[in-house]
């Protein structure tokens, strides 16, 4: 294995582990706290509204848009480019009151007010009970992947790692949307992919540290259950850096260069990373460990046959 990152000696992380896994379980609390007494920030995919699409004879200017909204009452608008830096898309809220239309002509009036020249490509409503569909599959799809992502540690591990990993996976998820909801982030449909991109990507990490605990556990004999978790998440380490910097940095390439339709995608995606690589260590091995892991549980007691010959003959 490629290391870049070589360290002599075992790291002591399993002396800390009733420490970080209560830190871990107060984190947790304020997460689902937060979702609980806040809620999320849902968007427009969510909660339904009107999306108006509209085209400039030059560049765009973006953030002059979105102010310029902002300050004729829509305070809860996205606009981002389209296609091109030509193209605009305008996505607001549903208001009471006011209809599809009624929304999409006072835009326009807003716009044309500063750009005369700007053209309307399309106006779509999207309504509540559609937004309301959307949020529920998207609630069903964090569901699928969950119980996937179960199903499948269930079968690869001793139930004592599967349980382990899936309580960290799902510590990374309930991170992420309390969060969102502290900061009251809008949580739209890229965010979503964000939380489930990220089940996918903590579950590997918590797999390759088992993989290689499971490993330990054959070769290392006269070693305790603590020393071999020590010295499976040393080993990976240097894995770990590599992987999680490079993702890292093609993430914040999608957050300063990405616009606003990427913003809080690689937002999500930044927190789940580093929640990611902190529970996969400090979340899931501590509590192989509270579950009372054993040699036993891994490599079976063989069956002695009474009279039987070392190479397993019966006299």
């Amino acid at each position: 294995m490629l290391e870049f990152f070589h360290f002599k000696k075992d790291i002591p992380f399993m002396k800390y582990g009733k420490v970080t896994t209560l830190i871990s379980l107060g984190t947790f609390i304020f997460a689902v706290f937060f979702l609980l007494y806040r809620g999320l920030n849902l968007g427009v995919d969510f909660t339904g509204g009107t999306v108006v699409e509209v085209r400039y004879a030059q560049a765009a200017p973006i953030e002059h848009i979105r102010e310029t909204l902002k300050n004729q009452g829509f305070s809860e608008v996205f606009v981002q480019n389209f296609g091109s830096t030509q193209d605009v898309l305008i996505r607001l809220p549903v208001e009471e009151g006011k209809s599809g239309a009624q929304v999409s002509d006072q835009v326009m009036k807003t716009l044309k007010a500063d750009a005369p020249d700007v053209q309307l490509s399309r106006v779509e409503f999207v309504g509540p009970q559609v937004g309301q569909e959307l949020y529920e599959n998207g609630g069903l799809a964090l569901l699928l992947v969950a119980a996937g992502i179960i199903i499948y540690l269930s079968f690869r591990f001793e139930w004592r790692f599967a349980v382990a990993a899936t309580i960290a996976n799902m510590h990374d998820v309930v991170i992420i949307l309390g969060v969102f909801a502290f900061f009251q982030w809008q949580f739209d449909l890229t965010v979503l992919a964000g939380v489930l991109a990220i089940l996918g990507y903590s579950v590997n990490e918590s797999v390759v540290v088992f993989d290689r605990v499971r490993e330990n556990i054959r070769k290392m004999r006269d070693t305790s259950i603590l020393d071999i978790i020590d010295n499976a998440i040393t080993a990976t380490m240097s894995r770990t850096i590599i992987t999680h910097t490079s993702t890292q940095i093609m993430v914040l390439a999608m957050f300063f260069f990405g616009g606003e339709a990427l913003h809080n995608f690689s937002l999500a995606l930044t927190i789940g990373i580093m929640f990611g690589i902190y529970s996969s260590v400090l979340v899931a091995s501590p509590l192989v460990m509270l579950f009372g892991l054993k040699r036993e549980h891994l490599i079976p007691k063989e069956n002695v046959i009474e009279g039987a010959n070392p190479d397993g003959s019966v006299v």
